[in-house]
């Protein structure tokens, strides 16, 4: 099964706080065993493949129980079960989640100090058929930032298809140069698209003297225009006629499998496609035709700083 909400944690976290002190590591080990978890489960990543999602959602509950006063920290990384935590298991509590620990006087300070109001979380609340509700801050920033992304990408080809392909092949070239290809210097990549140009539309010098070059193609079609095998054999035959080995092959839309098993069992050449969902991946990973519009620090608890004090 997939791991559980933060929510559905908070009284298995507080069962295992109870029995004595403990860590977050020792409570994701029984916690595996408890809700049948497999190693995929218990190793997923979030998408910041910063934590791994059971480990965020069991130091989630965490805090929420502490906040609430149900367990209290030991010392550096370790916790147990206070007395009203005890009391709460005792009075034979089936589910412990947020509109539970609304009963506590300290989880209402804290919901106060941090600004949450009954107002701003009802959207999260009526959000819960989305799985907003059950999902941990940092799960609800990345599933928004996954969200931008989304449509970033999507305004971002929508824009390419309507430039001219003179354009789009400039976009290409300056692509492979932010990622690298033929250093800093602007003159390394260049657009030679147009009547008579071989079949390639561009090409970069990996180095001063041009002795290695990537030569690229750029088509501008639509998403049901699927690259087909046979231009991509036109592509290797093209690069061929100039003595080149490397090539990469850019695409708005996609290509068929029979096109990505031609290229991928060439010997003599070295092809990479690249297709309409890779290149806007690319162009936002770069800063090609987009800029950084806000940036949000977010910050933690620096453990070694408090080492001294224990």
């Amino acid at each position: 099964m997939a791991v559980p909400d933060f929510q559905t944690l908070m009284l298995p976290v507080l069962k295992l706080a109870a029995q004595g002190e403990t860590r977050v590591a020792e409570c994701a080990v029984k916690i595996a065993g408890e809700f049948h978890l497999t190693d995929a489960d218990i190793a997923e990543l979030l998408p910041s493949g910063k934590q791994t999602r059971l480990k965020n959602r069991l130091n989630w509950a965490k805090s929420y129980l502490g906040q609430a006063g149900l367990i209290e920290t030991t010392k550096r990384g370790y916790f147990r079960a206070t007395q009203v935590g005890r009391e709460a298991l005792q009075s034979g509590v089936a589910k412990i989640d947020k509109n539970y620990l609304e009963q506590f006087p300290s989880y209402l300070e804290f919901k106060a100090r941090s600004g949450q109001s009954a107002d701003e979380e009802a959207p999260i609340a009526n959000a819960a058929t989305h799985g907003q509700a059950t999902k941990t801050p940092e799960e609800r920033i990345d599933a928004a930032a996954l969200e931008i992304d989304s449509q970033l990408r999507t305004q971002l080809l929508q824009l390419i298809l309507q430039t001219n392909p003179a354009f789009f092949e400039s976009v290409i070239v300056d692509l492979l140069i932010a990622m690298g290809y033929g250093g800093s210097r602007e003159e390394a990549g260049r657009r030679i698209g147009g009547s008579g140009d071989g079949g390639v539309d561009g090409v970069i010098d990996q180095d001063a003297l041009g002795l290695d070059m990537v030569y690229l193609q750029a088509k501008r079609y639509k998403a049901d225009n699927t690259i087909g095998e046979g231009q991509i054999r036109e592509f290797s035959g093209a690069l061929l006629g100039k003595g080149a080995s490397k090539g990469v092959f850019v695409s708005t839309s996609s290509f068929s499998v029979a096109a990505r098993k031609f290229a991928e069992a060439m010997r003599q050449q070295r092809l990479v496609l690249i297709d309409g969902e890779e290149l806007t991946r690319l162009m936002i990973k770069h800063n090609v035709g987009v800029r950084t519009e806000r940036t949000i620090e977010l910050k933690k608890i620096d453990l070694d700083y408090f080492e001294e004090a224990e």
